[in-house]
């Protein structure tokens, strides 16, 4: 390890440096939502208290069934935590997201998980190859489901999305031969050796990349059926529920993938949100998109803050009981 590497794991071992970093994040997630106060105001009031308390629901299983996808791969490289320990690392870790930046999220997961004896190569593979199955898993259903679903709502819903979409089929096998354990630990040797750390103890298997694959399906269900929930409830209840389900669902994995490509964005804000409200608009129009769009993305972050407070709440009262 450099002399400069050295520096800064000190730096992040510093309980200062940790509650500072913690106060940064979550600042930065609640001014998201104050800075849209007015527009969360409107949407809000469309909104009636049954359907945000399920959209909640949906949010908050959408976050933590990621976490179950992070866990498995975890688990596969040879560190099988405790579930409120990895709750303690995942959720308090990924709200490194929204510092501008992809290294904050790596950086908290590794410092938390070293408290607890996991190498940090392992817990920086672990969400490297979490956010591969996430984005693979993404690009499949984006495949699957958006084209389908915009053909469904006659050529002039489709626009300029054809051209754009028929590309997407080239790019999912390829994701998912990088995905397959006979590329993916080789690659990861390399990437280890050029940040001059040791390999891997325990290679990827098909079993731990499989359950994580399910777990992240999983959590794209969960959001899906937020956006959907939302949507109904704010004028896409005339479409036909499998048509206005298949637009939802592959049009916030479609959102989320081009928001993980905008590293500079804060957990993607911005570029997601207008893919989103492009792909919904094409069967509720703009207004109804808008609000279905700004409540997605203020429930998400909500349940990121509530499942992060819930983790260091369990996270203290196990270690008072110790």
């Amino acid at each position: 390890m450099s002399p400069a590497a050295a520096r800064l794991g000190r730096a992040v071992r510093s309980p200062w440096v940790r509650g500072a970093f913690l106060v940064v994040a979550v600042a930065l997630a609640v001014a998201y939502v104050w800075r849209e106060r007015e527009g969360i105001g409107a949407a809000w009031s469309r909104l009636d208290a049954a359907t945000v308390l399920l959209t909640l629901v949906c949010s908050l299983a959408n976050v933590a069934l990621a976490g179950a996808s992070w866990r498995a791969v975890l688990a596969d490289l040879g560190s099988r935590l405790p579930r409120a320990a990895a709750a303690r690392v995942f959720f308090v870790g990924q709200l490194g997201r929204y510092v501008p930046g992809t290294v904050f999220q790596f950086v908290a997961q590794a410092e938390l998980a070293r408290d607890l004896g996991v190498p940090r190569r392992r817990t920086a593979s672990a969400l490297v190859v979490a956010l591969g199955v996430s984005m693979t898993t993404a690009a499949l259903l984006v495949v699957a489901l958006l084209p389908a679903a915009l053909a469904a709502l006659g050529p002039g819903a489709q626009g300029g999305w054809t051209a754009w979409l028929a590309r997407l089929p080239w790019l999912t096998p390829l994701l998912l031969v990088l995905l397959s354990p006979p590329v993916l630990n080789p690659l990861l040797r390399l990437l280890l050796r050029a940040a001059r750390q040791p390999p891997l103890e325990h290679p990827l298997t098909w079993r731990g990349l499989g359950a994580s694959a399910g777990w992240a399906l999983a959590s794209w269900v969960a959001v899906g059926a937020q956006v959907l929930v939302l949507t109904r409830a704010v004028g896409g209840a005339d479409l036909p529920l499998p048509v206005l389900a298949a637009l939802c669902l592959g049009g916030y994995t479609l959102a989320w993938a081009t928001g993980f490509l905008v590293v500079l964005a804060p957990a993607g804000a911005g570029a997601r949100e207008v893919v989103l409200a492009a792909v919904l608009a094409t069967a509720t129009g703009g207004a109804a998109a808008a609000v279905v769009v700004l409540g997605s993305r203020v429930l998400l972050t909500l349940a990121d803050l509530l499942l992060a407070g819930a983790a260091l709440l369990l996270g203290r009262r196990g270690a008072s009981a110790r």
